[in-house]
């Protein structure tokens, strides 16, 4: 028994080395492996006609080694759209085999650093990976265009060594940045895109003192859609919102946020023990996301942009709270990467993991 212990040592032993010697070679094919199988992903391509919804990121400003900013990409028939792009989302977007080079436009639901960070990254893949020759269109209520033109501005300089480098094949002197949309909000809400048979419709939500801030309802092929934005509850969201068969709304859990505050004001820190204090007031927690989805008697309430950062699965029911017992339909806490499909001709919601 003792000798056979040590041939299986011996065999293990072996093997480890033989491994370890074909350690390059084993590399360079499994990466070529991953190249073609990368290359040749394309998300879009495999849909159904219909409605789908993308979460390219579900996190917050606070470190999240799992999330990235918010970020949402819209996909109606052959029409692509990205809601809000936080810090990461780009890079999400490539995980997801989504081409920003095949963006339509973005749509900014308010100007918030956090959901607009991410905005250089995919204006130059907008740009390069699809040598466009036009600007990439950024829709968001009238104050778009100081934040266009800044990320603009601030990308110059770059552009012209994109140009010089690889040429106006590539990366035509036209297409670099972006372009903004402006659209006012008379009423409480405005329609500022029909095309294609999509209706994609702007309302006002409570964020203040943000002012403009605003959701999006998308609808196609008999199939309908919300994002929330960034809001507390809003009586606004549950009237243009109703009848959708998917919600994506923001959350923000105030008893951990309440506990986040307590830690920070007696280690001291009373700066972000305010700010863990006033951020309350102006989002919706879990519970509140849940009564609107009822309200508005969707079928599917996805939770998004999660405060604060849940770095396990265990803790989803703390952060739930009583959220489960206000909605009678679906219930997800939102993830990177996850994406959810609305066929037309029928009501079934898919659920993919494109991460």
């Amino acid at each position: 028994m003792k000798k056979f212990g040590i041939g299986i040592v011996a065999i293990v032993i072996v093997g480890l080395i033989t491994v370890m010697s074909l350690q390059k070679p084993i590399g360079a094919w499994i990466f070529q492996r991953a190249v073609e199988q990368n290359v040749e992903r394309d998300t879009v391509s495999k849909l159904s006609d219909g409605l789908h919804v993308g979460l390219c990121g579900t996190g917050s400003p606070m470190p999240n080694l799992d999330r990235a900013g918010p970020c949402n990409i819209v996909i109606a028939g052959d029409q692509i759209f990205v809601v809000d792009i936080g810090d990461g989302g780009s890079r999400n977007l490539a995980l997801m085999g989504l081409d920003a080079s095949d963006l339509d436009s973005v749509l900014l639901t308010h100007f918030h650093s956090d959901h607009i960070d991410g905005m250089g990254p995919l204006m130059l893949n907008h740009w390069i990976r699809g040598s466009n020759a036009a600007p990439l269109p950024v829709y968001g209520p009238v104050g778009v265009e100081a934040i266009v033109d800044g990320f603009n501005e601030a990308y110059a300089t770059d552009d012209t060594y994109r140009t010089a480098h690889h040429g106006e094949g590539v990366a035509p002197s036209s297409g670099g940045g972006s372009e903004a949309r402006p659209f006012s909000m008379e009423g409480d809400s405005e329609v500022v895109l029909e095309r294609g048979g999509l209706t994609i419709t702007a309302f006002k939500v409570e964020h203040e003192p943000i002012d403009p801030a605003v959701g999006y309802r998308f609808d196609y092929g008999g199939r309908s859609l919300c994002i929330s934005g960034d809001t507390k509850k809003s009586a606004n969201l549950e009237r243009v919102c109703e009848g959708a068969d998917l919600i994506v709304h923001e959350a923000l859990q105030p008893v951990m946020v309440t506990q986040l505050q307590e830690a920070l004001a007696k280690q001291g820190n009373d700066s972000a023990a305010k700010i863990m204090f006033d951020i309350k007031d102006y989002h919706a927690s879990p519970e509140d996301a849940a009564e609107s989805a009822q309200v508005t008697g969707a079928q599917m309430l996805v939770l998004s942009h999660l405060v604060p950062p849940l770095p396990s699965r265990y803790l989803y029911p703390a952060f739930l709270g009583d959220a489960e017992n206000r909605f009678d339909g679906i219930l997800i806490v939102g993830e990177d990467g996850m994406m959810f499909s609305m066929p037309t001709g029928g009501d079934a919601i898919e659920q993919t993991n494109l991460m």
